[in-house]
């Protein structure tokens, strides 16, 4: 009996599915054999790992826009992933897919953030020009498949493939038929991990992953518009002339004419996430009709993208989006802050890399005889674990000036 049978037969964590989902019994299984759980299904497992990991607690100190000790507040990568994944969890549940994998996937998806947000990323990513560059979403793998250590029998977390899976290509596939990168060179980590354990990069993910994936622009889109209104780079007026958040705010005010600033803020903010996971729900319904796959082959097969936005909701969320570029994310106060945290993640790389002895150990041991490219991935590694506090003791430790980040 295999344990989604067991689930089924105790009424334990069980629940109907459609027949596009992806179905834990049916799993491809870890790239190291363990035996199943009676109690849990296989991504349920998958979740239970990826929230005790030292990976997810690190997101509570790292920057989502504004810099954790700016406001104790705003989003960080923890909170925000929190968010994404019960959003993933209702759109699952509506469009009757397995709610766990969503889960796991939205929860994990932000492991290879460096400190300080996309800044670092960009920063460690300059550093990492010569070797092949840094990116966040193979950086997620490489934590999952070898940083964590936790077991005694295998490094990572041994997740199952489909959560790999969705974790690398929530947001679409990474190659064409003839295995070019659609976006550029697929990041050499990937690479490197398919050839051992084939992830399918020409194919599209499972719909539990595409859930993620549209979560975290719904989650985003909303909780930075609640972020930027706290800090007072975004006012009620600046947001009541873009499309979505203009209308929404109209009939905020029409309802409740005398509500004070603060709530109407987050009015705004939960009757946009409503509206926007309830569009991807009904668009979604409409696409899976009008596909009618049979098995979640199909899904991975369709050529497209079916959880996503409508068309009329997606020029909405483009609109959004340019207007969050051009008034929070590169607001003169923020880009300020970005430009120090940049000094400070160069100044740790090449800190690092010139004298591996500077990093603590069990990270430093072999580095001195080391090849460049292998001693330059492995700071890439140390660095982008690190929490936005720890970089900025680091930096303290190794510099007599550290940029100020507020």
């Amino acid at each position: 009996m295999n344990s989604e049978q067991g689930l089924r037969d105790i009424g334990f964590g069980y629940r109907p599915r459609a027949v596009y989902a992806t179905d834990p019994a049916a799993s491809r299984g870890r790239l190291f054999a363990e035996p199943e759980s009676p109690t849990r299904t296989p991504f349920q497992r998958d979740r239970d790992r990826i929230i005790h990991s030292t990976a997810f607690r690190r997101l509570k100190h790292k920057t989502q826009v504004f810099i954790a000790h700016e406001g104790d507040h705003y989003r960080t990568r923890l909170t925000h992933s929190i968010e994404v994944a019960q959003i993933a969890r209702a759109l699952a549940r509506a469009l009757c897919c397995d709610e766990d994998l969503a889960e796991a996937i939205a929860l994990v998806h932000d492991f290879g953030h460096t400190p300080f947000g996309h800044t670092g990323e960009d920063a460690l990513d300059e550093c990492m020009a010569r070797w092949g560059g840094f990116d966040h979403n193979a950086q997620s793998l490489r934590i999952v498949t070898e940083l964590e250590n936790r077991y005694a029998e295998f490094d990572g977390l041994n997740l199952s493939w489909e959560t790999l899976e969705g974790l690398v290509k929530h947001n679409g596939p990474l190659m064409d038929a003839q295995g070019r990168g659609l976006e550029g060179p697929v990041p050499q980590p990937i690479l490197d991990y398919v050839a051992r354990h084939d992830l399918e990069l020409a194919r599209y993910a499972g719909i539990e992953a595409q859930c993620a994936a549209i979560a975290d622009d719904i989650a985003y889109n909303a909780h930075d518009i609640d972020d930027g209104l706290r800090s007072g780079l975004l006012t009620l007026d600046m947001m009541a002339g873009v499309g979505l958040p203009g209308r929404i705010l109209s009939a905020v005010e029409e309802r409740y004419p005398d509500l004070d600033p603060v709530r109407r803020g987050h009015e705004l903010m939960r009757r946009q996430i409503t509206v926007m996971v309830e569009d991807v729900i009904v668009a979604s319904r409409q696409r899976l009709e009008e596909l009618k796959p049979a098995n979640a082959d199909d899904v991975h097969d369709a050529g497209q993208t079916i959880v996503a936005f409508s068309d009329g909701m997606a020029a909405d969320e483009k609109e959004l989006k340019r207007f969050l570029y051009a008034n929070l994310y590169r607001h003169e106060t923020v880009v300020a802050v970005r430009a120090n945290a940049d000094r400070i993640v160069k100044d740790l790389f090449d800190a690092y890399f010139d004298n591996p002895r500077q990093m603590p150990e069990g990270w430093r041991e072999g580095l001195d005889v080391a090849q460049d490219a292998e001693k330059a991935r492995h700071v890439a590694d140390f660095l982008a674990g690190m929490t936005d506090t720890y970089a900025v003791k680091e930096h303290r430790r190794l510099f007599d000036q550290t940029p100020e980040l507020s």
